[in-house]
């Protein structure tokens, strides 16, 4: 027969035992039910702390141009166990619930072959500016520089990359980053900044590119500025030919029009 003293450590055993469990059960479980309307009180502060927490990360991998290309462990890392919970919910988060009617892409690792864009010059407000690196996949890029060879023989002028290939880990930061910019409002950033899988331009099967012209019209703050362009006028005559579509046109009651968000799908 066991002692009372042994017993006794026995059941503090199983005690702690059970406490670690219940505390790590909990942790994993605090988050699974965001508010898509609007976050919390208490998740709004975690969502700034996250944000706050990984600035450096962000900061570094921006400095040294390759931000596009973070991976999930690299996004993860500086994060403890509680915040990379946090991050995960929004990560399984389900995108019907939260209003996304575009379809799944797949999720871009960050270690695809790409192609860098580098040296792109535009005008702001008459002023030469370099546009930040881009990259995309190699097939994308040629088929865009032939496009673009094409487009500066009929009209004199060209479109830049504004935005193209980003790693679906940096499109999770920003769906997090921009929560602020909606009110903390999953549903409503999900209208402007998709999640990771969903996103074009993080899908090198369906990579999309958005582009800006010499005078840095984008029409990311008024569509109808890029709408009246001739380049954009002349990709709806002609992107087709070189592989590439509209993504979200114009009266699709479903999407959010985005003239400059073109799309070139693999062949395979």
């Amino acid at each position: 027969m066991k002692s009372t003293r042994s017993l006794s450590r026995a059941s503090q055993f199983l005690k702690s035992i059970f406490i670690l469990a219940s505390f790590l059960f909990s942790i994993q479980t605090a988050h699974a039910d965001l508010n898509l309307d609007r976050l919390s009180d208490e998740d709004i502060k975690r969502a700034e702390n996250l944000i706050a927490t990984l600035a450096p990360l962000i900061k570094e991998r921006d400095a040294k141009e390759n931000l596009a290309t973070l991976t999930f462990p690299e996004l993860y890392a500086p994060l403890n166990q509680e915040d990379q919970e946090f991050l995960r919910s929004f990560q399984n988060l389900d995108a019907a619930e939260a209003g996304i009617k575009i379809p799944y892409r797949g999720i871009a690792t960050g270690q695809e072959d790409l192609a860098v864009i580098k040296g792109q010059k535009i005008k702001m407000e008459g002023k030469e500016q370099d546009l930040p690196p881009q990259f995309l996949p190699n097939d994308v890029y040629e088929k865009y520089l032939r496009m673009m060879e094409e487009m500066q023989k009929d009209l004199g002028k060209q479109l830049y990359i504004e935005s193209g290939y980003r790693s679906s880990a940096y499109q999770l930061y920003l769906f997090i980053f921009y929560l602020k910019n909606h009110d903390y409002s999953i549903r409503e950033t999900a209208r402007y900044v998709t999640l990771p899988g969903y996103s074009e331009h993080g899908a090198p099967k369906h990579q999309a590119i958005d582009f800006i012209n010499i005078d840095g019209i984008s029409g990311e703050t008024n569509p109808a500025d890029f709408e009246n362009l001739d380049e954009y006028k002349w990709l709806l005559q002609n992107a087709e030919k070189f592989g590439f579509v509209l993504s979200y046109p114009k009266n699709d009651a479903r999407l959010t029009f985005e003239p400059w968000h073109w799309r070139c799908d693999a062949s395979d």
